[in-house]
């Protein structure tokens, strides 16, 4: 994320400066692993932090050089996959990624310059995995810059916290925040994610 990007949002909003300042340098890198990023994120679904990671290191060790891939996955047994603490309904989760990672309904080669749109639809069409999940993926892996995810509780908690507002924003409210943030809504987003470290609950 660039430093145009910080500079702009710290000069639109106030609010968003002070958290800047408070946070640091932004610290999103994009990753190249797409699929393993998928794993991921499918293994962390509904665990906690903790708990999800060592499930996640385990399910790697079941590969050659810790690396998942979607041929090995797919060759890798319902005991082996329980073994390592994967649910079966994430199994068959994982597996319907491999599947469409390695018949190209999801074209891996070609994510990196697909539209946020064309992303989010691609990837939805795997089992397990939504909007939300596709919008982080947006994020943290190919780091586009203007992706807004109105449904994360995350989010929403911030902007509540660090915004003086009574409720919760709704979808309407977090959009209309935000148009100051554009085209930099990824970051803006990821600081008041960082924020919620620095805020009393």
């Amino acid at each position: 994320m660039d430093a145009r990007g910080v500079a702009r949002l710290k000069r639109r909003d106030k609010t968003l400066k002070r958290i800047i300042d408070e946070v640091g340098a932004c610290t999103l890198r994009p990753q190249r692993q797409y699929f393993v990023a998928l794993c991921e994120a499918i293994v962390h679904q509904q665990l906690a932090m903790k708990a999800a990671a060592t499930i996640f290191k385990r399910f790697r060790s079941l590969f050659n050089r810790n690396l998942p891939t979607p041929a090995g996955l797919l060759a890798l047994s319902d005991a082996d996959l329980r073994q390592a603490g994967i649910s079966r309904q994430k199994a068959g989760y994982l597996r319907d990624l491999a599947e469409k990672f390695a018949d190209s309904t999801v074209p891996s080669r070609r994510l990196s310059v697909m539209d946020d749109e064309a992303v989010i639809a691609a990837l939805t069409q795997v089992k397990g995995i939504g909007v939300w999940t596709a919008q982080m993926f947006l994020i943290f892996v190919l780091n586009r810059p203007d992706v807004l995810p109105v449904d994360d509780l995350g989010l929403r908690k911030a902007v509540q916290l660090r915004y003086g507002l009574d409720e919760l924003p709704g979808a309407g409210e977090l959009t209309s925040l935000a148009k100051a943030w554009r085209p930099h809504r990824s970051l803006a987003t990821w600081y008041l994610w960082q924020s919620l470290n620095n805020t009393p609950l």
